[in-house]
């Protein structure tokens, strides 16, 4: 393959790369049109680039043929020379973007780098000085990389970037505010065979037995973070609601909020505590109490529900002194009963394997076991079946305030939560497998805020991914040109999809 130079009918010159079979050209790539010396050199340079893949180009400074005999050789004129090249293109975005959050006051010019920088390739922080040095961006030493984590941990910098996605959340909620804040958990595991204080054994996301950490993340309605938190690996889901949002309210002074959480944070206690410190709340429904919570339906009605239908009960919840009436809703769904039965299908298939031994031998759903043999549990079976399509929720907040539908569409967002965790083990890869102190996975898991916040509002603005925004203008290099001796910057050449993400910026 090799670059070819044609002029156009506009008097501009197109630069390709093609490559010649049996004398016939053919067009591989059209690399872009330019007007300019600088242009046209920053375009031969992409292209050259482009053929070469990894494989470096050998620049010599010949003598110039013209040299007369017995007189010193002369340096030709040196034509246009690519010096460098940068993602300026795809930085400038970033940066902007972490400005507009705030986060430019807090920390340093380092730590925003290794925020970027992660956004960008997540890596170790060792090779985050790589993926630096390809985007064109002066790289701090490791040395200081290292300095800036403390920093981070001892000036307690997460304080300042959680108020400012706090006050950036204010602002976006308009004149509806902050009404309503989601939490989940989730856990990140190590490759380590011991534990320690904080990584632990413990009931794992991922279905795995390394140590791990358990992180509480918890959003807005639209999914931009508003707070993490780390807790030991073996720490239970229920225990670590209260002390992230009483954090929470400590650091913003907050009252009037509604917490959305899925069932895995069901306890009376836990919801006491969430009523005392002024919160209200709605979170998931064990489904198995619905018989007793819809007993009037169920003596009337039998298992007819309509498609969307909203039921109310109340449910004495706690134990002594703790005991606090709760108001439940229910919702029934056409929908989720396929998924449902379908679902119970394949476990009833399961226990009836166990029954004949064809399958081992385990507490399955619907395995009984306390007769001589493994059987199937037919009354558990029955119970099961009364109870597809529905979907519970405990709530506090007064039907006069907000009523059935409302509380159920309130739940529905937190899908948003899930899609944070998502992003930020998928495209932020927030797993501190290179972690190994609690100072550094405070430290590290302070970047994954920081970065999921940049990728949820450049996501909200653009409607792509951040994978996607940075697979688009990543290519996009400022290439720098010396031409005889005068230093040029040649802006590259932007393609429709790439336009189109910049003017959603703009707009």
């Amino acid at each position: 393959m090799f670059v070819r130079k044609v002029k156009t009918a506009s008097g501009a010159t197109a630069v390709q790369i093609a490559h010649t079979k049996r004398g016939i050209q053919k067009i591989v790539e059209h690399i872009g049109s330019g007007h300019t010396e600088a242009e046209i050199a920053a375009l031969v340079h992409i292209a050259k680039t482009k053929i070469a893949g990894d494989q470096q180009e050998l620049d010599l400074e010949l003598p110039s043929a013209q040299a007369q005999p017995g007189s010193q050789p002369s340096i030709a004129p040196v034509g246009p020379r690519v010096t460098g090249s940068a993602a300026q293109l795809l930085w400038s975005v970033l940066e902007d973007a972490y400005e507009h959050l705030g986060f430019t006051e807090v920390g340093n010019a380092v730590f925003q780098k290794l925020v970027l920088a992660r956004l960008v390739e997540p890596t170790s922080k060792t090779d985050t000085i790589r993926v630096l040095e390809e985007l064109g961006v002066q790289a701090p030493s490791l040395r200081t990389i290292w300095r800036t984590l403390a920093e981070s941990i001892s000036q307690d910098w997460r304080d300042g970037f959680s108020k400012a996605a706090y006050a950036h959340a204010l602002k976006t909620a308009g004149h509806a505010g902050l009404s309503v804040v989601l939490y989940d958990v989730t856990t990140l595991y190590f490759e380590a065979t011991d534990e320690d204080e904080l990584r632990k054994v413990g009931m794992s996301k991922e279905r795995r037995v390394d140590p791990q950490i358990v992180v509480g993340l918890l959003v807005d309605r639209d999914g931009f973070p508003l707070e993490i938190h780390c807790f030991e690996g073996n720490k239970a889901e229920t225990l670590t609601l209260v002390p992230v949002l009483r954090s929470f309210q400590e650091r913003h002074q907050v009252q009037d909020l509604v917490v959305v959480a899925d069932a895995g944070m069901l306890s009376a206690a836990n919801l006491n505590a969430l009523e005392d410190a002024g919160f209200s709340f709605i979170v998931g429904s064990r489904i198995t109490k619905a018989p007793y919570d819809l007993a009037e339906h169920f003596d009337r009605h039998g298992t007819y529900f309509t498609d969307g239908q909203i039921l109310e009960s109340t449910r004495t919840m706690g134990a002594g002194a703790q005991v606090r009436q709760r108001r439940v809703v229910y919702q029934y769904s056409f929908k989720r009963e396929k998924r449902d039965n379908y679902t119970l299908n394949k476990q009833i298939e399961k226990a009836e394997k166990v029954a004949s031994g064809a399958r081992p031998v385990r507490r399955d759903r619907f395995v009984n076991l306390t007769g001589k043999k493994p059987g199937v549990d037919w009354a558990l079976v029955e119970r099961a079946r009364q109870l597809l399509g529905l979907k519970g929720y405990v709530t506090n907040i007064s039907p006069h305030v907000l009523d059935g539908e409302a509380v159920v569409a309130a739940y529905h967002d937190l899908w948003q939560v899930e899609k944070s965790f998502r992003m930020a083990k998928s495209d932020i890869r927030a797993r501190p497998m290179f972690h190994h102190q609690r100072d550094s996975i405070e430290a590290h898991l302070t970047i994954v805020f920081c970065a999921l916040a940049v990728a949820r509002h450049l996501q909200h603005v653009t409607g792509v991914s951040i994978k996607k925004l940075v697979q688009v203008l990543r290519p996009l290099r400022t290439v720098t040109i010396d031409i005889n001796g005068q230093q040029l910057a040649a802006a590259p050449s932007i393609p429709v999809d790439a336009q189109k993400l910049l003017d959603s910026l703009v707009s």
